[in-house]
């Protein structure tokens, strides 16, 4: 009982921040051996995807809760979720090109890059207003150095 009256008095993003990154490997582990196996996996990419993309869409929100209520003050930028995607994205396309495989995107992948980029346009949006709102609060002074 104890445990869960903590959770409602103080956010804890590092929950969310731990499953998050595992979910994110595990995803990322999958298109991988989806891409090795010529779709194999296509089956359930869909479905785990889509776990990930809500996993990853809570662990926003929360981020900007806590930086709305002024509990938020460590960084964790997205751009690194987003950055390995388009890695993953364009490398599995021209490895495809170049070794000439039979392996089709799952339309799955594709929509999942979309909702990462999409998730950190909305967090970055978020993160410039909170920051006209509140010129003097640590975040917006830590962006600045």
């Amino acid at each position: 009982m104890k445990v869960f009256k903590n959770l409602l008095r103080k956010p804890n993003t590092s929950f969310w921040r731990g499953f998050t990154n595992y979910w994110s490997v595990a995803v990322y582990t999958l298109v991988v051996w989806d891409f090795i196996t010529n779709n194999m996996l296509s089956p359930i990419v869909g479905p785990v995807a889509a776990v990930y993309v809500v996993i990853l869409t809570i662990y926003s929100a929360e981020k900007e809760f806590e930086r709305w209520q002024d509990y938020h003050t460590k960084r964790h930028p997205g751009e690194v979720y987003v950055a390995i995607w388009t890695v993953l994205f364009f490398s599995i396309l021209l490895a495809t090109l170049f070794f000439d495989k039979p392996y089709r995107m799952p339309s799955e992948i594709i929509s999942t890059y979309i909702a990462v980029l999409g998730i950190l346009a909305l967090t970055k949006k978020s993160k410039a207003l909170y920051q006209e709102k509140c010129p003097s609060s640590e975040l917006h002074e830590s962006a600045q150095k």
